[in-house]
């Protein structure tokens, strides 16, 4: 069985208040892009999961990866599940700001889901992706989200950008949390995203604000050139997604921006 975990963008991140637990609380719209890892697992009437990886190389040892732990944990609970052999073909750049490790690991879980005939729901399994990561109840629904909490609070919004095209320039950095978290004051914002996104487009520049961007973009100015060079060249918005480092730009479809590449830069564009 062969399942594509896609990855999201950011539309708007506010971080709100820290909390005692030590995370924070945010405000987000999740958008998903059609980016797309691939994911495949085969039965082999053995015990326990073979886990490799092609494409992108995949940090860190492979028994720490998001879809070995998805087998392990619904193992837990479901001992009838057998022995897999798994295989991750990794294209979404990872330490991006795209989510492309919490969609594996959710994706992991809805592939055993089907691939078993577990039957479970879809507030079952977001309770499973929660324990994988913050991110990683989103990748369960799938579809454009106001999040808040850590992010795993989530309700579904009407928000349908199909009708433009979406650049995206990786730079190759990787931002740690720490980095990105540097210097945040949270605050709750004067208008919610919620709100924000409801307007045209043409106005979400001055409005739609990401508040890692300004920290990071210190450290990283050449993230703050990517984005003004997606104006410059006609988006009618654009933004660094997530904790960075992927920027992406908004145009009307039909356009066919010309962004001169640089060394290490990684372009992806939707249609």
């Amino acid at each position: 069985m062969v399942l594509f975990p896609n990855c999201k963008i950011n539309l708007g991140l506010n971080i709100i208040r820290k909390r005692e637990d030590g995370y924070h609380d945010l405000e987000t719209v999740f958008y998903p892009i059609v980016l797309k890892d691939a994911l495949e697992a085969i039965r082999t009437g053995e015990q326990g999961i073979r886990f490799s990886s092609s494409g992108l190389a995949v940090a860190g040892n492979p028994g720490n990866n998001l879809c070995v732990k998805a087998y392990r944990l619904l193992q837990q609970d479901f001992p009838e599940i057998g022995g897999i052999e798994m295989h991750l073909h990794k294209q979404i750049p990872m330490g991006a700001g795209l989510g492309g490790g919490s969609a594996d690991g959710a994706f992991a879980l809805l592939l055993l889901n089907r691939l078993f005939s577990l039957d479970l729901s879809e507030e079952q399994l977001i309770r499973y992706a929660l324990q994988l990561g913050s991110d990683c109840p989103f990748f369960i629904l799938n579809k454009p989200c106001f999040a808040t909490g850590r992010g795993e609070i989530m309700r579904p919004v009407t928000l349908d950008l199909s009708a433009y095209r979406f650049l995206l320039i990786n730079p190759g950095i990787h931002v740690s949390t720490a980095q990105a978290f540097a210097g945040i004051q949270p605050q709750t914002p004067a208008k919610s995203i919620t709100e924000i996104i409801q307007l045209p487009i043409s106005q979400w520049k001055e409005m739609l604000i990401n508040d890692f961007e300004k920290n990071v973009t210190i450290l990283y100015p050449e993230i703050a050139a990517i984005k003004e060079e997606f104006y410059a060249r006609g988006a009618l918005y654009a933004s660094m997604t997530g904790s960075g480092s992927t920027v992406y730009g908004l145009f009307e479809k039909g356009t066919n921006p010309t962004i001169q590449r640089q060394p290490g830069w990684t372009v992806y564009q939707t249609d």
